[in-house]
C-alpha cells in the first residue's frame, strides 16, 4: 500500500524509490512480482506519469479495505492490551529516535511506571497520518513548517549545525580539531565533495535549499537516511557532512584527521518538537511527558 501510494505520488520508479529509500530495481521487481502472483498488471506503464489499471485500482480499493479493517480490529484490541496500565503511543523517525528517546523516555518512565509506552518507529509521513487517524498519541519529530495545522506542537527551540570537513578537503587544518566560520564560506563548504543523508530527511531539505540559494551544483559522495553512518563516512575521509550539534564527536576520536566547524544558525538550525492532535485532552502522564521531552532535551543541549 505504502509503494502504491509514493509510486502514484511521484509518478516514476526513481523518485518514488528515493522517497522510500529503496533502490529503483528492488522497487521495480516488488511490483512485477505482485502482478506476477495476481496475474494482472497493477501499474498502467504506458501512461506518464504513471497511473494504476482499471484492475490495480480494484487491487488497491482491496488493500486500502484490509488496512482499514485492521486499524479498526487495533483501536478495539488496544483497549484489552492496555488493561495493565495506561498506554502512550509515540511515532518517530528510527535515527531521530537512537538519540532522543534515551534523553527523556527513561526519566518519565521512571517517574511513571504503571504507564506502557508504544514506540512506531517509521518515516514521519507515516507517523503524522497515523497521529491525524488516533493511531498515535504523540509525534516527535524535527522543523515543525510542514506539519498539518490540525496538531498542536510544542518546540524545544532552535539549535544548529556543525560541518565534518575531513583532511581530503582543502580546507582542513592540521593540528586543528575546531575551525572559525571566518575561515571559508558555506558557498566554498558546499562545493566540496558531500556526503548527505537521503532527500526528504528535514536535514537534506535545508542544505538542498542552500544548494539553490547559492545556485551549486553539488558533488555528492554517497547519501544515506541514518544520520550516523554520514557522520562516521565524514570522518572516514569520504567528504564534508553537516550535522545537527547533537549529534556529538566522542572523545576518542581526537586521533582522527578532521575539523569541526560550528555553522551560524542563521544558515541552519533545527528544532525538535513534540505534536499531539488538536482535538486531545490531555491526561497528567500525557502532560507530563511533554514536560519531561522539554526539560530534558534543554538540560542536555544547554
Amino acid at each position: 500500500m505504502q509503494y502504491l501510494d509514493i509510486l502514484l505520488k511521484h509518478g516514476n520508479y526513481t523518485k518514488a524509490a528515493k522517497d522510500l529509500y529503496v533502490s529503483q530495481p528492488y522497487l521495480t521487481q516488488t511490483i512485477k512480482k505482485v502482478e506476477k502472483e495476481l496475474g494482472i498488471d497493477i501499474i498502467n506503464r504506458k501512461t506518464n506519469p504513471l497511473q494504476l489499471t482499471e484492475a490495480g485500482r480494484i487491487y488497491y480499493q482491496y488493500l486500502n479495505s484490509l488496512e482499514t479493517q485492521q486499524e479498526q480490529f487495533l483501536k478495539k484490541i488496544s483497549h484489552y492490551s492496555s488493561a495493565e496500565g495506561p498506554l502512550i503511543r509515540i511515532g518517530v523517525l528510527p535515527s531521530l529516535g537512537t538519540y532522543l528517546l534515551p534523553l527523556f523516555v527513561p526519566a518519565f518512565m521512571r517517574k511513571y511506571p504503571a504507564v506502557n509506552v508504544e514506540l512506531y518507529e517509521d518515516i514521519p509521513e507515516a507517523n503524522e497520518k497515523r497521529l491525524l487517524a488516533g493511531e498515535l498519541d504523540f509525534l516527535i519529530g524535527q522543523n515543525p513548517e510542514m506539519l498539518s495545522p490540525n496538531l498542536i506542537v510544542h518546540q524545544h527551540g532552535k539549535h544548529g549545525y556543525y560541518a565534518v570537513i575531513p583532511e581530503k578537503s582543502r580546507f582542513y587544518q592540521k593540528k586543528t580539531r575546531q575551525l572559525t566560520e571566518q575561515t571559508m564560506t558555506i558557498k566554498e563548504l558546499l562545493q566540496e565533495e558531500l556526503v548527505l543523508t537521503s532527500r526528504g530527511s528535514p536535514i537534506r531539505r535545508q542544505i538542498d535549499h542552500l544548494l539553490q540559494k547559492y545556485k551549486v551544483q553539488p558533488r555528492i559522495v554517497l547519501e544515506s537516511n541514518n544520520v550516523f553512518t554520514v557522520r562516521e563516512l565524514a570522518k572516514q575521509n569520504l567528504g564534508i557532512a553537516f550535522l545537527p550539534e547533537s549529534i556529538q564527536i566522542a572523545v576518542q576520536d581526537d586521533q582522527q584527521h578532521f575539523n569541526i566547524l560550528p555553522l551560524s544558525k542563521e544558515l541552519l538550525s533545527l528544532d525538535y518538537f513534540i505534536a499531539h492532535s488538536a482535538n486531545k485532552t490531555l491526561d497528567e502522564p500525557e502532560k507530563a511527558l511533554i514536560d519531561c521531552f522539554l526539560s530534558q532535551l534543554k538540560h542536555d543541549f544547554s
